[in-house]
């Protein structure tokens, strides 16, 4: 067979140039206005959900006497939850509030009641009564990924309904709460909050809440923290129900500490550090138990024990008034105590 030699011309090669080049290149111009209509959209869509929240709350008079509180005005933010009037907030906002006003987005003002609040995990419910509510949508937590954009909307310093947008920098992480528990599955952002955005929301670019403004780290910039929404709609659920997140209680106050290794490798223990009963609450659980000051807590039923963080994961209402095996080093004797958890007061 003969084979020929196909010769590309200078005007063919540059025909087939222009055939791989997009007629019209995409312009930096278009990528923001693109990026700017995703913002603009997500903020149309939330703002009108978004309240302003003026409280005065008691506080411990430190220069004074701690044990005769004084009231403060605060504020801050928050998002109506349900078309009744339920609103979702930070705890730290609205805790042990005296007086809470609510003032919507359309500029209406209204008083609001305290449904109920938890420290632990920061969140918090309250409700006005008032009518044409604005709910917003829900996203899911779990689909979020690092590196999308995310979007908050508050009140930092009383300015209503500002708008800042950033990204989702990581996921996962843990936050101590003012009470000293963790909050697990924390998203952090770079999107800029300040004081007065706690309670607000933290959006997706369709608009849909992902997360519940929490805290920021100073003095760094740009390393932000929300609570989860799905722990957030989870704890509102029990708080609209109950009025209160009821976890369970063993009556001890305790301290993290390292295992002798010559302990660990003879009783094969899974860990190498454990919770050391610094306080045994009389008539409570653990005096009931047995415990005593120097025990240190190695295990809880199955799960082992390597901290107070772990110990406080395991403290649910699920746990209260049932028996559970609690494994103790007592010098350098375990031995296994049946403990009954009881409500937290």
């Amino acid at each position: 067979m003969e084979r020929t030699l196909e010769v590309i011309t200078d005007e063919g090669l540059a025909t087939l140039q222009r055939a791989e080049t997009p007629a019209v290149p995409i312009e930096d111009t278009e990528l923001l206005d693109a990026y700017s209509r995703v913002v603009v959209h997500a903020a149309e869509k939330v703002s009108p959900s978004v309240v302003f929240i003026a409280v005065r709350q008691r506080v411990a008079n430190r220069r004074r006497d701690p044990r005769m509180p004084e009231e403060v005005q605060g504020s801050g933010s928050g998002f109506i939850y349900t078309p009744d009037g339920y609103i979702l907030t930070n705890s730290h906002v609205v805790h042990n509030a005296t007086k809470i006003e609510v003032m919507l987005s359309d500029g209406r003002s209204y008083a609001a009641e305290l449904i109920g609040d938890d420290p632990d995990t920061d969140l918090a419910v309250i409700r006005i009564d008032a009518p044409n509510l604005t709910p917003v949508a829900f996203g899911d937590s779990q689909q979020i990924k690092v590196g999308q954009l995310a979007i908050a909307i508050g009140n930092p310093y009383g300015f209503q309904c500002t708008v800042t947008a950033g990204v989702v920098s990581a996921l996962g992480r843990s936050l101590r709460s003012q009470s000293g528990r963790l909050i697990d599955n924390v998203i952090q952002t770079d999107t800029a909050l300040n004081p007065g955005n706690s309670g607000g929301p933290l959006v997706n670019s369709r608009g849909e809440v992902i997360g519940v403004n929490t805290a920021i780290i100073l003095p760094a910039q740009g390393i932000c923290f929300a609570t989860a929404v799905n722990t957030a709609k989870f704890v509102a659920g029990k708080l609209m129900r109950d009025g209160v997140i009821r976890r369970s209680y063993i009556g001890v106050a305790g301290q993290n500490v390292p295992l002798h290794r010559r302990l660990v490798r003879f009783y094969d223990l899974p860990v190498e550090s454990g919770v050391r009963v610094d306080a045994v609450e009389p008539n409570g659980a653990a005096q009931k138990a047995g415990l005593q000051e120097g025990d240190v807590i190695v295990a809880y039923g199955d799960r082992p024990i390597a901290g107070i963080d772990d110990l406080h994961r395991l403290l649910t209402d699920e746990q209260i008034g049932v028996e559970v095996p609690l494994t103790v080093l007592r010098h350098t004797e375990k031995l296994t105590k049946t403990i009954v958890p009881e409500e937290r007061k």
